[in-house]
């Protein structure tokens, strides 16, 4: 971590967490140059195709980050070699009430509670279409907080055919803990008729757009291994492209004492990396090796980016890690990923 991060990063853990969220955001959204400029920009080039695409590197950054696409430009300067936006809903939505986000300085952590909150999947295609981004774009979709679970698929549905002609691939959001019920898709019948709905609707988006987007699904670190087989079957016989394993957990176990332990929400960051990582690995042993899998979770340094990708990762995601490690931990795991 650079000294200048380290100055950086101080100034932003005295204030909540939440509050140092958006303004670095907004910091980025506003002027991507400045914001990047103290770091030093070290892209790692180790070009890699998988999905149809052509990746820069394998290190991604994770959604849930930036919400609303709002800092495609300062992403791309940083170095990473894709990008995931979202999660994005239909309609605009607040999430869920303040507090909602804290750290855990101590086990390099975060939990949050955000729900969701989004300026809704328009105001998303806006920032996308004005960023003008040429990197590898996902975007992460999901259902609104007052949408029934019985409704789902058409959120799922909608946000889809909205947001096609702009990514370069779409990730289903079921795991978040942070939306009432949500984690029920991961059932799998339920998510069976979802991923068919869904595939069906991308064949025809194919078709009209002239272009295939890959659909990929995001798992919880919270099942069980008979749930484990049956996000695979589902995923398999509905014929998405690949899983990302994981989204945060509702295990409390590895920061027990902890000042926000109690907090309800999702646990990220160091104390995620092995069930993370476990998940991975079982992952890779029931879809072999022609289905793409992302490691997300946990990854603190290079040598944990060459955890997940040992585990079966084709392609890394950061998060957590990145706002404790700053930008220097991109290159770092780009470098450790390197062929």
């Amino acid at each position: 971590m650079s000294g200048l991060y380290t100055l950086a990063r101080t100034a932003l853990f005295s204030i909540d967490a939440e509050r140092a969220h958006d303004l670095t955001l907004e910091l980025f959204r506003r002027a991507p140059q400045l914001a990047t400029a103290p770091f030093a920009r070290a892209a790692v080039d180790d070009p890699v195709e998988l999905l149809g695409l052509e990746f820069r590197n394998r290190v991604g950054l994770a959604a849930g980050l930036d919400k609303n696409g709002a800092c495609l430009r300062a992403w791309d300067r940083l170095g990473f070699g894709f990008v995931e936006v979202g999660t994005v809903t239909p309609r605009p939505q607040p999430g869920n009430p303040k507090p909602r986000m804290f750290r855990l300085p101590e086990h390099q952590a975060l939990i949050n509670r955000l729900g969701f909150n989004n300026l809704g999947v328009d105001a998303l295609l806006r920032n996308v279409d004005e960023a003008d981004f040429g990197g590898v774009l996902g975007i992460n979709i999901g259902k609104n907080a007052t949408t029934p679970i019985e409704n789902a698929v058409d959120d799922y549905r909608l946000c889809l055919q909205k947001v096609y002609a702009a990514a370069d691939y779409v990730t289903v959001n079921i795991s978040s803990p942070n939306t009432k019920n949500l984690r029920d898709l991961q059932d799998e019948s339920r998510l069976h008729a979802l991923l068919s709905d869904l595939v069906a609707t991308a064949a025809g988006l194919a078709q009209r757009h002239g272009k295939r987007v890959p659909l990929l699904v995001k798992i919880a670190p919270d099942v069980s291994i008979e749930q484990l087989d049956g996000v695979v079957t589902a995923a398999r016989e509905a014929g998405v492209d690949g899983l990302i394993a994981t989204n945060t957990t509702i295990d409390r176990a590895a920061v027990q004492g902890s000042e926000h332990a109690s907090e309800a929400g999702g646990l990220s960051g160091a104390p995620l990396r092995t069930a993370s990582t476990e998940t991975l690995r079982r992952l890779r042993h029931r879809v072999g090796s022609d289905f793409v899998l992302v490691g997300v979770g946990g990854v603190m340094s290079g040598a944990d980016a060459r955890a997940k990708r040992e585990a079966g990762a084709d392609l890394v995601q950061l998060y957590t890690g990145f706002i404790y490690r700053g930008p220097s931990l991109i290159a770092e795991a780009a470098r450790a990923l390197k062929s």
